[in-house]
């Protein structure tokens, strides 16, 4: 059955048909996953583990068994993890889906004009474990499906090449040089909010 969603599979993602909708199994069905991992959304489903990549790659799949386009888009950091991003569109603004163990790397409402409002919207929230914010660059869109030879929504494999691709990819900066020299760390209270229900 590789390559083709099951009945009850396609239907898990089909009753998931609004994007706030898939944030919220995510948040609530789906445990954080800290193993390195690439589960394919089949994964995802029946083991209900996943980490930023995975989450994103669900997101996009429930996205498109409901008519919207399988768009992510990689969020580039120093000195921590990138973060993947399940991004869409709603009366020409963006938003996004995504799992993550920081609070406020989650989900976006679509109501930034552009991808980079998007993006600049989680900077103060994208910080390491020694308080640097880290975010750096951000890729442009890619339709999850010119993978699709990958089987990546079915395979039991895991999915690495959708990650290597996105770190091929160019990105666009969000920081000048001289703003970059003068950034501060996040306060006490912005880095403890963000690691509420971290695992």
């Amino acid at each position: 059955m590789d390559g083709r969603l099951s009945p009850e599979e396609l239907g898990l993602l089909k009753s998931l048909n609004r994007p706030e909708k898939i944030q919220a199994f995510l948040d609530n069905e789906v445990h954080y996953n800290p193993e390195t991992t690439c589960r394919s959304p089949r994964r995802v489903i029946r083991d209900r583990a996943a980490h930023c990549a995975e989450g994103a790659f669900f997101a996009a799949a429930a996205m498109d068994a409901n008519g919207i386009p399988p768009l992510i888009i990689d969020l580039e950091a120093i000195r921590d993890d990138d973060h993947l991003l399940a991004v869409f569109r709603e009366h020409d603004c963006w938003g996004a889906v995504a799992k993550s163990n920081y609070a406020g790397l989650r989900f976006r409402e679509p109501v930034y004009r552009t991808l980079r409002e998007l993006v600049m919207s989680y900077y103060e929230h994208y910080f390491n474990t020694a308080g640097e914010k880290t975010l750096r660059t951000f890729s442009r869109p890619v339709n999850l499906h010119r993978f699709d030879s990958l089987n990546w929504m079915t395979t039991e494999d895991d999915v690495w090449e959708i990650c290597e691709y996105l770190c091929t990819i160019p990105h666009t900066r969000v920081l000048t040089p001289a703003i970059e020299k003068r950034r501060r760390r996040v306060d006490s209270r912005l880095f403890e909010a963000g690691h509420v229900g971290a695992v």
